[in-house]
């Protein structure tokens, strides 16, 4: 049996950084420290850039749902920290079928897809980039309207104002 360490092949395993930070738990520890306020305020000035939201009061018969910080440190693949991500989700688990949303729709690629892609780019002798598109969730059309509070650490002074 021919094996790959017997025919040169090597995986290189890279030597694991250990973190001296570590991803904050909450927004509090989060906005003590000056590299994920800088994460924090990248993010929203991406939302409000992209004219994702605005502010104003609540419609009286509509329900705010809540919004919550995500913190990533984002590694390079030795373990060294290539940036910290920070990302605002709505806390889409607290509507209700067929009164805040009728359908949902998640795009996935599918393994074969990317198998095709592969075959073409090696039979054609293609290059292959990877890319990394920052926001893009953010570019999506909605037909309803969703409102949710407003998020901590980026608070409007009149807090029955929500975006």
């Amino acid at each position: 049996m021919q094996t790959r360490s017997k025919s040169g092949i090597f995986k290189t395993i890279y030597p694991r950084v250990n973190l001296v930070q570590n991803e904050p738990v909450s927004v509090k520890d989060a906005l003590s420290n000056p590299v994920w306020q800088l994460a924090m305020q990248m993010e929203y000035d991406a939302h409000i850039k992209l004219g994702t939201w605005f502010l104003m009061p609540l419609p009286p018969n509509k329900k705010a749902i809540g919004c919550k910080w995500v913190f990533r440190i984002k590694e390079n693949p030795d373990g060294t920290i290539n940036k910290y991500k920070a990302r605002l989700v709505a806390k889409g688990f607290h509507q209700k079928h067929g009164v805040d949303y009728n359908e949902n729709f998640s795009l996935v690629v599918k393994l074969v897809t990317i198998r095709v892609l592969l075959t073409l780019v090696v039979s054609n002798q293609w290059m292959l980039e990877q890319l990394d598109i920052n926001n893009a969730f953010l570019n999506g059309i909605l037909d309803e309207e969703v409102y949710i509070t407003q998020p901590l650490g980026f608070r409007n002074k009149d807090k029955s104002i929500v975006y």
